[in-house]
């Protein structure tokens, strides 16, 4: 299993997780598919993101966004890619339209089969037992317009991925509150910070936040 999660933040905040998705591809030649969490106005996005590993080294890319029609033979390619990335955005908007397209088993496939899935805060819940996390707090959360009330999703680790965290009294609360109700670890990352998973091993890259049981532990540096 090769997994990144990025807190958040623009292309210049995450070389370093992006450097660990490169060096996983094991690939001189990489082609890298990103799936945005939905397509208007997703396509300046992408170039900041092809732009930034144009700049380490990648140069081959596929888009493609999956709430309009697609055929069989671009998902084909996409499954062949080295690397999928999941964008940030609507996190309720993501996975419903996921579920319409049919691609939650073709991804955790991908994983098994030895891709490199990687995902920016929404793209990263994504990957997690269930989608949760972007339902709270009530003052910073995402907007369940699609009435979603099956919030399962990839379940490739057993832990919640709370993105761009804020290290202040308002969060910690919400996410001690949070952290009693469930039986494994809420893992709260600031824009710029992530964690990598590779095969049994995580690595944190940065400061990030561990709320269990209703303690907070901080971990990486």
């Amino acid at each position: 299993m090769k997994l990144v999660f990025h807190g958040g933040g623009h292309a210049e905040d995450n070389k370093a997780l992006n450097l660990e998705a490169l060096r996983m591809c094991k690939d001189n030649d990489p082609v890298i598919t990103y799936i945005p969490a939905c397509s208007i106005d997703s396509e300046g996005d992408f170039l900041e993101f092809a732009k930034s590993f144009q700049d380490i080294g990648v140069g081959r890319f596929l888009y493609f966004p999956i709430d309009v029609p697609f055929d069989q033979t671009m998902l084909m390619q996409v499954l062949k890619s080295n690397m999928i990335h999941l964008s940030g955005g609507n996190t309720f908007y993501f996975l419903n339209t996921m579920r319409k397209a049919k691609l939650m088993p073709r991804l955790k496939e991908f994983v098994r089969s030895g891709g490199v899935l990687t995902g920016l805060s929404a793209g990263g819940i994504m990957m997690t037992p269930d989608i949760s996390s972007a339902g709270y707090p009530e003052f910073d959360c995402d907007v369940n317009d699609e009435h979603m009330k099956d919030f399962r999703a990839l379940k490739l680790v057993n832990f919640e991925f709370f993105p761009h965290y804020r290290n202040s009294k308002r969060y910690e609360q919400e996410l001690i509150s949070q952290s009693k109700l469930i039986d494994y670890p809420i893992y709260a990352v600031p824009d710029g910070n992530g964690i990598v998973v590779e095969s049994e091993n995580t690595k944190f890259i940065g400061k990030c936040f561990c709320f269990y049981k209703g303690k907070k532990i901080v971990i990486g540096r």
